[in-house]
């Protein structure tokens, strides 16, 4: 008599069945590019979800501007024109600055720095995950986004984008345990490199020796030497500096400038794709003569 119910494979060879399956497509993401086709469809495919679980909070904003008073509208408003005011003020001091910044660039024969597209994001879902720090935002393929770009905030670098689909992507932050940056040291210029650590209030400075000359409160900025993140972007403040002799390194500790973990809108950054070359000329007329010559 066949039993009623048919009850297959055993548990464990199950198990071993989905292990054995993992290990395989593990090994074929990371030796082959053939699955980056298949997450680029997965994620079109998940893309009308983000939406749909982004529409009610959309619709409660919404609704929520609506029944804002007209005096608080009015007090709204006067706040925007007083800070519109002030970063005019800072705009005309920072064309300034530009203009002699490339008076000095053309004196030493190099490019000038030009200022890149922007496009402004909305976030669609934060992977909740105690360590990994990643957002979904509602820019894709059609809009020119591509593997790698840049994205930051009113506040500082937010991180860069991991993948692509047609009509959104997703952005690794630089909070991530595997993101890591190459930044510089506003006050003296050093170069180093920050990690996330899995918190979004903290990055992590590593392979600093104990001589270095860092103190708590200077400034992290975008260095542009790892290619990826155009210089001069804030990034981190310093909050904590632990010279323990048995540790090789130096522990340093810093704060990110933005709100890592209160995102709801994005820069998307395409910084100009240019080195700056010194004319040997210049540098030979700058070279010192040798000691003995005319």
């Amino acid at each position: 008599m066949k039993p009623f119910f048919d009850r297959g494979p055993s548990l464990p060879l199950r198990l071993f069945i989905a292990l054995l399956c993992s290990v395989g497509l593990i090994t074929l993401d990371h030796y082959t590019d053939s699955s980056v086709q298949l997450r680029s469809y997965l994620t079109a495919t998940v893309s009308p979800l983000f939406y749909l679980a982004n529409m009610p909070q959309d619709m409660v904003f919404g609704a929520s501007e609506q029944f804002m008073s007209q005096q608080k509208l009015i007090e709204e408003n006067s706040r925007l024109k007083d800070t519109l005011l002030l970063q005019n003020g800072q705009l005309q001091r920072l064309q300034f600055l530009q203009q002699e910044n490339d008076k000095l660039r053309a004196l030493l024969g190099t490019s000038p720095v030009t200022e890149g597209q922007r496009l402004i994001a909305e976030v669609l879902a934060v992977y909740s995950h105690p360590f990994s720090h990643q957002i979904v935002l509602n820019k894709g393929s059609k809009d020119g986004v591509t593997n790698g770009q840049p994205i930051i905030d009113d506040l500082g670098v937010l991180g860069q984008v991991v993948s692509v689909g047609p009509s959104s992507s997703r952005a690794l932050l630089i909070a991530d345990n595997t993101h890591a940056m190459s930044v510089r040291v506003e006050r003296t210029g050093l170069s180093a490199v920050a990690e996330g650590i899995g918190q979004s209030d903290a990055l992590r400075l590593i392979h600093l020796p104990h001589s270095t000359d860092v103190e708590v409160g200077d400034r992290l900025l975008t260095s542009g030497l790892d290619g990826v993140f155009p210089e001069g972007y804030p990034v981190a403040r310093i909050i904590k500096v632990q010279r323990d002799a048995r540790q090789p390194f130096l522990q340093v500790l810093a704060e990110p400038y933005a709100k890592l973990d209160r995102i709801r809108y994005a820069l998307l950054v395409w910084p100009h794709q240019g080195t700056s070359q010194i004319d040997p000329k210049i540098l030979e007329e700058m070279t010192p003569p040798e000691q003995g010559q005319d």
